[in-house]
């Protein structure tokens, strides 16, 4: 029986983080992306349950930092992005809930070792007694957005970079995703973002489902912005396609991006790296003047949920976002 992966609106049992635990791919910024992972556990604990992965012997300064409301339990692990790290989960055609286990190469292999990311969903799964469906594709969750009836988008930046499947193309991609999450659609954006050498063009930091036949699309207003004419073409191909119900897509455009300063040096914060939470938005904002225009473009397409900003500099000086640091467990109902 095909599985069917969820859209992130449906209901959440639980959001699942991992604590920061490599040092190296932070620097002196270390404290401050615990600080910010933190408040993002925080955020979302507001809405629903949080369950925080932690390095052995990490297990107390994370409880000590994130508070008594996040559970923390200790698994192996090399590094802190579970929506890349972690499974997928799905369900299949008689209702059971599944985790899909996708190979991880570290976004073809920037930090070594990545030998516990790897065998860090079979872990988890066991600990949450969810049956495992394995791949041996590589692919992580920032990669992809679905909207729980059969379509989904993607990169081609991404996707088909050499370093993640070598020997797979497009179609053996488009099965496999078919396959392990009950994939009908593809829609292949030719970008991700031109500076987001950290995954490669993850689209999370691009275009996201927020509704069936309905995505948000960052489409800087500034046209000296690097990614001007790159999100121009992908709205174009977004404006063509259908999902996999034949419907022509709803697009609403996210024009703003923050900015903020990390160890001296400027970065990018992305407003579409947020997490759907049961009832809320959790979005990274830079606390500039853009946070409330980019909060209240989102809070109209998210009606009834309601929308948190929590600073994110540090998140976007390790590669990511609120978005990139979490991943939902859906519930044991297949709604949404």
């Amino acid at each position: 029986m095909r599985p069917r992966m969820p859209a992130e609106w449906a209901e959440h049992e639980t959001c699942l983080m991992a604590w920061p635990s490599r040092e190296s791919r932070w620097g002196a910024a270390f404290a401050a992306a615990r600080r910010e992972y933190a408040e993002v556990a925080r955020a979302v604990s507001a809405f629903e349950p949080v369950l925080m992965i932690a390095a052995p012997g990490q297990g107390a300064p994370a409880r000590a930092q994130c508070g008594a409301g996040i559970e923390v339990v200790e698994l192996p692990l090399d590094d802190s992005w579970l929506r890349d790290s972690g499974p997928l989960f799905a369900f299949t055609e008689d209702g059971r809930r599944v985790g899909v286990d996708f190979r991880f190469n570290a976004w073809g292999g920037k930090h070594r070792p990545w030998d516990d990311d790897d065998r860090l969903a079979a872990r988890l799964l066991d600990r949450l007694r969810i049956d495992r469906v394995h791949s041996e594709m590589v692919l992580e969750g920032g990669a992809i957005t679905v909207d729980g009836e059969g379509t989904l988008i993607t990169t081609e930046q991404c996707l088909l970079n050499p370093n993640r499947n070598p020997g797979m193309g497009r179609a053996d991609i488009e099965a496999e995703l078919g396959r392990r999450l009950g994939i009908g659609k593809v829609i292949w954006l030719p970008y991700g973002g031109l500076a987001d050498t950290a995954t490669d063009g993850h689209v999370d930091r691009v275009c996201a489902f927020v509704a069936p036949g309905k995505v948000v699309a960052f489409a800087p207003a500034d046209e000296r912005h690097p990614d001007h004419a790159r999100m121009r073409a992908n709205r174009a191909v977004l404006e063509a396609a259908t999902d996999a119900r034949g419907r022509g897509l709803e697009i609403v455009e996210l024009p703003q991006t923050a900015y903020g300063t990390v160890e001296g040096g400027g970065v990018e914060i992305g407003y579409l790296n947020f997490y759907l939470a049961n009832g809320g938005a959790v979005v990274p904002v830079g606390g500039g003047d853009r946070d409330r225009e980019a909060l209240e473009v989102l809070a109209a397409v998210l009606p009834g949920r309601r929308v948190v900003g929590v600073p994110a500099p540090a998140l976007a000086f390790g590669g990511g976002g609120v978005h990139c640091v979490t991943q939902q467990l859906p519930g044991v109902s297949r709604t949404g």
